[in-house]
């Protein structure tokens, strides 16, 4: 019981519906507290949320939504509640696997230097379509020390609140930055061997993967012009071959071959031989979405840079 009594939850979503109350079901006895923070649900998620027992947070409309926004509130009220020792971050579109909070606090109670982990995040039905095997794989990464987590970790609570939580203002790539700033601070963060949670993509188009594809251009520049000049260059190295691949190297052999030959377009032959050079790696498929997303990555990092230069925001960019 003392196990549980030092775990909270916070639970974010939006029109989740079926897939929030497995959410819900699955942090079961495994936490002390769980809270949702609603984003302007317009089905009935608030109304399950508190059917289940949730302590229920409605984000104010007045100022945009962002999941960075949603997990820092959902922390706040911990604190009102008694702020738990760790807390367990989930997606509303995921479900916690029995076992892992258990698993977790193990880990972070072993190694004093720890201020998060994660385990294996799976796909609830990756044979629904090719983009949620895609999804699958990538959720697959090594166990050990890792730069950054998901959205889906067990965090230790003082370290979260030490570094003043994640960025509200942030549209992506939340977590990675918030991840930054925990090491720069001399926290450590870890991959363990433990299945963590089920992530319910239900994507089945191309144009919601490549919604996705965009938004991590985006979060790789955005976190760039934040701290690109730190020790570690942090999301340059991203950023850089996005533009490079997906931009600059198209434009440069269009130009070329209206300005000299259009032979220069036999240059593009790069692009299959990149493919099959990635397909080594991680296999025929893969590759060829691998690289078909620096161009979706060019447009996301193209259109935060026109904000920037406009001095607006981008509002979310969202895949479902």
């Amino acid at each position: 019981m003392a196990e549980v009594q030092c775990v909270g939850g916070v639970v974010i979503g939006r029109n989740e519906g079926e897939r929030l109350e497995r959410c819900l079901a699955s942090l079961g006895n495994a936490v002390e507290s769980v809270v949702y923070v609603d984003s302007g649900s317009s089905d009935d998620s608030v109304a399950i949320a508190r059917r289940l027992g949730a302590d229920v947070v409605e984000l104010d409309a007045g100022t945009p939504f962002t999941a960075a926004r949603a997990r820092n509130a959902g922390v706040d009220r911990l604190v009102e509640l008694g702020l738990p020792e760790f807390v367990q971050f989930v997606d509303g579109d995921c479900e916690i696997l029995p076992g892992w909070i258990a698993k977790g606090c193990e880990a972070l109670r072993a190694d004093g230097g720890l201020c998060a982990v994660s385990g294996r995040l799976r796909e609830r039905d990756p044979q629904a379509s090719l983009y949620n095997r895609l999804l699958d794989a990538e959720w697959d990464g090594p166990v050990g020390p890792v730069p950054a987590c998901g959205g889906n970790a067990l965090f230790r609570c003082s370290a979260v609140r030490q570094v003043g939580g994640f960025d509200p203002n942030l549209i992506a790539g939340e977590e990675p930055e918030l991840c930054f700033r925990l090491r720069q601070s001399g926290w450590a963060i870890m991959r363990i061997d433990a299945e963590m949670t089920l992530h319910d993509a239900s994507m089945t188009r191309f144009s919601q993967w490549w919604q996705r594809s965009r938004r991590a251009g985006h979060a790789f520049a955005e976190g760039a012009a934040m701290h690109g000049r730190s020790g570690e260059h942090f999301n340059v190295r991203e950023t850089l071959r996005a533009l490079a691949w997906g931009g600059l190297l198209p434009f440069a052999l269009i130009a070329l071959a209206l300005l000299l030959s259009p032979w220069w377009l036999l240059g593009g032959l790069i692009y299959p031989a990149q493919g099959l050079r990635i397909s080594r790696r991680v296999g025929a498929i893969p590759a060829v979405f691998m690289t078909l997303g620096r161009f979706a990555e060019a447009q996301g990092i193209a259109g935060f840079l026109w904000n920037r230069r406009r001095g607006t925001r981008q509002s979310l960019i969202e895949y479902k």
